[in-house]
């Protein structure tokens, strides 16, 4: 099965477009957790506890892993390791380079992590993309509109025909497509955008940032996705679930947030 066919089908058998990201900062955790041995492995392990049956995705954001050395590396190892079989990975990792790097890249995510989908940035074109590609059963979100304000500084820019860059990109990547693999990565601070990339490309699986904190409304996402044969989506939402609550009741405070944001978009 390919990658976007089996997150079409969690996303069915689970009633949910959640994706939550643990994009854990140390800083930030709640008192009941600092005590432990493992503070970061002790809250990672309470939210998946706790949210597990809400979310298709678990997105780990690898700079906050990375960060911490080799220590780093041993808790996100072990953060997967907790999560289930029925719940995807991805390796938030914006990966993207020659193609004899980018296949080190992909072994590192894919082999040695174990992750389900990588998230991969395409400005070095095709080689850079294509080794990420191979197995049918990973997924790989590929950049082509990102939520943060940066993003109108290149992926805006129209060519002389008027087509600004995230749509070349989003109608180049569905030619990549033969692995029924590849996803677009797309922010929902920018609703009209984000519609007229999922036209471009409707058989592309999207993973959609922005949500909550940094300012996206889940009715202008639901608006975009109306056709029913367009490619499947998640929505993801870090801080405004994992830290719904800085007390002991974090992790089911974590569990109201995320019940709240799967509601929503269903």
């Amino acid at each position: 099965m390919s990658f976007n066919e089996n997150l079409k089908s969690l996303i069915k058998s689970k009633k949910s477009h959640l994706c939550i990201g643990l994009d854990v900062d140390e800083t930030k955790l709640p008192q009941s957790v600092l005590s432990s041995d493992e503070p970061i492995l002790a809250f990672n392990q309470q939210i998946i506890k706790y949210t597990e049956d809400i979310a298709v995705v678990f997105k780990l954001n690898l700079a906050f892993y990375e960060a911490m050395g080799e220590k780093g590396y041993r808790i996100l190892q072990e953060t997967l390791s907790m999560i289930p079989k029925d719940v995807l990975t991805v390796a938030d990792a914006k990966r993207g380079d020659i193609s004899n790097s980018s296949s080190m890249y992909a072994k590192a995510i894919f082999e040695d992590l174990g992750f389900d989908a990588v998230t991969v940035n395409p400005y070095m074109g095709f080689d850079s993309v294509e080794p990420f590609l191979k197995d049918q059963e990973k997924g790989v979100f590929i950049l082509v509109l990102t939520s943060n304000e940066g993003s109108s500084d290149f992926q805006q820019i129209e060519s002389a025909d008027g087509i600004p860059m995230f749509l070349e990109v989003a109608k180049k990547i569905s030619k990549w497509n033969g692995n029924d693999n590849i996803g677009m990565v797309l922010g929902a601070t920018h609703p009209e955008e984000l519609e007229s990339a999922v036209k471009a490309a409707p058989k592309l699986s999207v993973l959609i940032p922005g949500v909550g904190k940094q300012g996206g409304e889940v009715k202008r996402v639901k608006a975009a996705f109306k056709d029913s044969e367009q490619g499947p989506y998640i929505v993801n939402s870090s801080r405004g679930i994992i830290y719904a609550s800085s007390g002991e009741d974090f992790a089911s405070e974590a569990r109201e947030a995320a019940k709240e944001l799967r509601d929503e978009l269903n």
